[in-house]
């Protein structure tokens, strides 16, 4: 029987952790390992229309959506929403150091550096700050999902998302669109790229590509045997 892993999804909001790799979570999870999530930020305070009632929604979504994913515990922090470049990057690496100390990770996934989305790109600058290669680091994987309208939107001279591994998600594919659902009030119509159709199109992408029926793909950050 394999060693009990300690899995860490760093998210910068609530629903990215279900679009980017909600099946890899289940199977973590079906697998025997344990699963925590780090939310940055509530996800909503940049809207405009956004009030009490629109936070504690997108809050008992989260929670939801954690529950059938099976997620042993969440951390929740209250950077502001779209405007984390606005905060020092040190006050984020600490509190994403905070929480790698408390659960000792050594597998990690996050944003890829290339999203459109700011709160992502600082969310990934912060991982990488504070999971800095040294002797002392309990991560030895880090891994970048895929998230749907952001991803994908950035310009073409960035840095594009060419992942290295696949996970095969097929059996776990009704928990991720069950996770996705608890969300209803962030996924789209299609032919959104937030809708459950296009999630459901690119997993049948990942998965054809590599001789399987659903799949989560990722770019690869580091790997430490």
């Amino acid at each position: 029987m394999s060693k009990k892993k300690v899995v860490l999804v760093v998210a910068a909001h609530s629903d990215d952790e279900a679009l980017g790799c909600g099946g890899t979570i289940a199977k973590h999870v079906d697998n025997g390992d344990d699963v925590y999530v780090v939310f940055m930020t509530d996800g909503v305070a940049s809207r405009v229309e956004n009030g009490i009632n629109e936070s504690n929604e997108r809050l008992d979504a989260s929670k939801a959506a954690l529950s059938v994913l099976g997620v042993k515990e969440v951390f929740r922090f209250d950077f502001p929403d779209n405007k984390m470049d606005s905060v020092p990057l040190l006050s984020v690496v600490k509190e994403v150091e905070s929480v790698i100390s408390r659960v000792l990770p050594t597998i990690i996934y996050t944003h890829f550096q290339g999203d459109l989305n700011v709160d992502h790109y600082v969310t990934h600058k912060a991982v990488m700050t504070a999971c800095r290669p040294q002797s002392w680091c309990c991560v030895k994987e880090i891994y970048c999902f895929e998230v749907l309208s952001s991803t994908e939107w950035n310009s073409k001279a960035e840095k594009a998302f060419l992942p290295q591994k696949i996970v095969d998600v097929a059996a776990q594919w009704d928990q991720k669109i069950e996770a996705l659902s608890c969300y209803h009030r962030e996924m789209r119509t299609a032919p959104h790229s937030r809708s459950i159709e296009s999630v459901e199109a690119l997993g049948t992408l990942r998965g054809a590509t590599h001789g399987l029926d659903k799949a989560e793909a990722f770019f690869v950050e580091r790997i430490v045997n």
